[in-house]
C-alpha cells in the first residue's frame, strides 16, 4: 500500500505544502487512524525547517483520508505535523497551538467553516487575463457561466470530486469576483480538524491543477488595481452562540479587543487586501454588523433571529494558516 505523507514547510512569506510517498508492507490495510501509520523523517534543510548540520525533522501522522488520485489501489493521504528529533513540536508546527486551545475549551464545542479563495495562474497571469492586456472589469465573473466569464472550471469541478472521494467535508464551490479566481468551502469542523482538512483540500487542488500546467496562488492581492483580493472568510460558532444572539455579539466585542494579534497572524501582505474597498474593512479599523460584507465581522441575518447563530471573520487572507486563525478566534473569544 502507498501512503502520501504531507506536511507544511517553513517557507516565508508563503508556507508551502510538501509531500513524499511511503511504500508500506503488502499486508498493511488501509485505515484512517493516524496512529496506525509509522513516523517518518525528512531533510529539514531543504524546507526551511533545519540547518544542514542537523537536518532531520520528524513527520508524525495526524490526519488520514483516502487518496482520491489512486483509482486502482486503496492508498492514503497522510497529513503530518512536524516534530524535532526530541519529539517536540517544531517551531513551524502551529497545529500544536490549535490543539492546545481546542483542548482547553473543548466544552464549547467550537465549529469553523472556512471559505478558501484562490487564483489560478498560467504563464504568469491569472486565467482569463489575455496576454498583454486585461479582461473586462469585475461584475460578470462572480458565480458566472460561459466561456467569456469562467476560467478553470474543469479543474475546479475535478477538485470537488476528488475532495468528496477523499471523504472531506466540502460544502461547495463557486467562481469568484476576478477572472481565474475561485472558492471552495470546508466545514463545519472542530478547531484542529478544520485546519487539517483545509490543508488536505489545498494539496488536492494544487496537485489537480498540475495536470493542466496551472499553478494556484493564495496571494492576498493577486492583481494590483481594481480587482478583488483573495481571502479565507472564517465562520465561527460555539455551542452557546448557535442559539444566542447575545453570545454572538459578545464574541464580536471580544475580537475587537485583540485586533493587532489577529491582523499579525491572518496572512502575509494583509494590508494590500484590507483596504476598505472591494468588500473589505480597512485593517486600521474594526467593526461588525449584520449582513455587512464591508465590516471586519459579519453577523448573518439568521443570527439576529436566534437561529443558527454564528459570526464570519472576513479578515483572514487566502494564504492564512488555518490553525492560527481558528486557534486565535477561539482563544480571543474565550479570554478577552
Amino acid at each position: 500500500m502507498l501512503a502520501e505523507y504531507i506536511w507544511v514547510d517553513g517557507s516565508y512569506p508563503y508556507r508551502l505544502l510538501r509531500s513524499k510517498t511511503k511504500v508500506l508492507d503488502n499486508d498493511f490495510e488501509f485505515t484512517t487512524d493516524p496512529q496506525d501509520y509509522p513516523l517518518w523523517s525528512f531533510d529539514g534543510s531543504s524546507t526551511n525547517q533545519a540547518e544542514g548540520s542537523n537536518s532531520d525533522c520528524v513527520l508524525k501522522p495526524v490526519f488520514v483520508c483516502n487518496n482520491p488520485f489512486d483509482g486502482f489501489n486503496k492508498s492514503a493521504l497522510v497529513l503530518c505535523e512536524v516534530l524535532t528529533p526530541d519529539m517536540k513540536p517544531h517551531p513551524s508546527n502551529t497545529r500544536s497551538f490549535a490543539e492546545d486551545v481546542e483542548g482547553q475549551y473543548f466544552a464549547q464545542e467550537a465549529l469553523f467553516g472556512l471559505e478558501q479563495e484562490y487564483t489560478f495562474f498560467k504563464d504568469g497571469r491569472p486565467l482569463g487575463f489575455p496576454n498583454g492586456g486585461f479582461p473586462e472589469p469585475q461584475g460578470k465573473y462572480y458565480c458566472g457561466v460561459g466561456a467569456d466569464r469562467v476560467f478553470g472550471r474543469d479543474i475546479v469541478e475535478h477538485h470537488l470530486e476528488l475532495c468528496l472521494d477523499a471523504g472531506l467535508s466540502i460544502g461547495g464551490i463557486n467562481a469568484e469576483v476576478m477572472p481565474g479566481q475561485w472558492e471552495f468551502q470546508v466545514g463545519p469542523l472542530g478547531t484542529v480538524e478544520a485546519g487539517d482538512q483545509l490543508h488536505i483540500a489545498r494539496y488536492i487542488l494544487e496537485k489537480a491543477a498540475e495536470f493542466d500546467g496551472v499553478s494556484v496562488s493564495y496571494a492576498a492581492k493577486p492583481m494590483a488595481g481594481d480587482w478583488n483580493g483573495a481571502g479565507c472568510h472564517t465562520n465561527f460558532s460555539t455551542k452557546t452562540m448557535r442559539s444566542s444572539y447575545d453570545a454572538c455579539i459578545a464574541a464580536c466585542e471580544a475580537l475587537g479587543r485583540n485586533v493587532e494579534a489577529h491582523i499579525a497572524n491572518y496572512g502575509y501582505d494583509i494590508e494590500s487586501r484590507l483596504t476598505g474597498k472591494h468588500e473589505t474593512c480597512s485593517y486600521r479599523e474594526f467593526r461588525y454588523g449584520v449582513s455587512d460584507r464591508t465590516a471586519s465581522i459579519r453577523l448573518p441575518l439568521q443570527a439576529t433571529l436566534g437561529e443558527n447563530g454564528y459570526i464570519e471573520d472576513r479578515r483572514p487572507n487566502a494564504d492564512c494558516d488555518p490553525y492560527m486563525v481558528c486557534g486565535l478566534i477561539l482563544k480571543t473569544t474565550m479570554e478577552f
